[in-house]
C-alpha cells in the first residue's frame, strides 16, 4: 500500500499540489485521472522520487519515502517497476535484453537463471518466439508488452504506469489494460496509473483518483464514478461520448 498524507509541491511561487491525502491500495488498478494541468503528472513523479515534495508523506507500506537516505531510496526503487508512456525500450537490445536488463543491474541470479526469468515473463506476456527481434521490428502493442514484461522482471511490488495505452488502437489498448490489471492482481501489487483514457476507467478502475487544479478532488471506483454528484468530476468525465452513452443508457432503463 502507498498513503500519501498532506502532500504539497510548488515550484518557485507556484503551488501545483496542494494537501494531498490518498491511500493506493494493494492488488488493485489505482487509477490517476484529471485534465492537462491538474497535477497528476506530477504527482506521479513525487510518488515514484523523480520530484521532491515541497512537505508531507509518502508512505511505502508505512515507510516514508521522502525521509529515507539515499542508500533506503536505492533499495525500494528495487521493489518498483515503471512502464513509461513511450515503452522506454532501447533500439540496439533485442527483446530478451531488453527485459533481462533490469535483472542485469539488480539481480545475483546467474546468467542461465536472468534468462530463464526473462523468457518467463515475456510468456506471461504472451510474447514467447520474439525474444530475438528488435524494437524497430514490432507493433506499438507489442513493444508495450515488452516494457510490462521488463517492468516485472524483478517482482515488484509497486508497479506504475505513464499513460500505458498512450498511442495505441481501442483494441489494443484494452488488451494492455487487461493484462495490466491481470498482473496485478496475480502478483497483489499495488499498481498506480496515470491515465486520460476514459475506456481504461471503465475497465479496469479499482480505486480512483480525480486531480483539479492540484488537490484530491474525489475518490472512488469505477462504479461509484457513475453515480457521482461531484460537479467537476461529471463535467470531466462525461465530455467522454463513452461516458455519456453509458449514462443515457441507466437514465433510459
Amino acid at each position: 500500500m502507498i498513503e500519501l498524507r498532506h502532500l504539497y509541491k510548488s515550484f518557485e511561487d507556484k503551488d501545483v499540489l496542494k494537501d494531498i491525502n490518498a491511500v493506493f491500495e494493494d492488488g488493485k488498478t489505482n487509477l490517476i485521472i484529471g485534465q492537462s494541468g491538474s497535477g497528476k503528472t506530477v504527482l506521479m513523479k513525487n510518488i515514484v522520487g523523480l520530484f521532491e515534495p515541497s512537505s508531507g508523506e509518502i508512505l511505502y507500506d508505512g515507510r516514508d519515502f521522502v525521509r529515507m537516505t539515499k542508500r533506503e531510496k536505492v533499495l525500494i526503487r528495487r521493489e518498483m517497476g515503471m512502464i513509461f508512456q513511450s515503452a522506454a525500450l532501447f533500439d540496439s537490445m533485442s527483446v530478451l535484453e531488453n527485459v533481462m536488463f533490469p535483472l542485469d543491474m539488480f539481480s545475483d541470479d546467474n546468467e542461465a537463471d536472468r534468462i530463464r526469468r526473462a523468457k518467463f515473463c515475456l510468456e506471461r506476456v504472451n510474447l514467447q518466439g520474439a525474444e530475438d527481434k528488435f524494437p524497430g521490428e514490432i507493433s506499438g502493442g507489442m513493444q508495450k508488452r515488452v516494457a510490462i514484461a521488463r517492468a516485472i522482471a524483478l517482482n515488484p511490488k509497486y508497479l506504475f504506469c505513464d499513460e500505458p495505452n498512450s498511442g495505441l488502437d481501442p483494441k489494443t489498448s484494452i488488451v494492455i489494460d487487461e493484462l495490466i490489471h491481470s498482473i496485478t492482481h496475480e502478483y497483489d501489487m499495488t499498481t498506480i496509473i496515470n491515465t486520460h483514457d476514459m475506456n481504461s476507467v471503465m475497465g479496469i478502475g479499482e480505486n480512483i483518483i480525480y486531480i483539479y487544479e492540484g488537490h484530491k478532488e474525489w475518490q472512488g471506483s469505477k462504479d461509484q464514478i457513475m453515480s457521482s454528484t461531484n460537479e467537476r468530476l461529471n463535467s470531466f468525465i462525461f465530455a467522454s461520448d463513452l461516458f455519456r452513452k453509458v449514462k443515457e443508457a441507466e437514465n433510459g432503463k
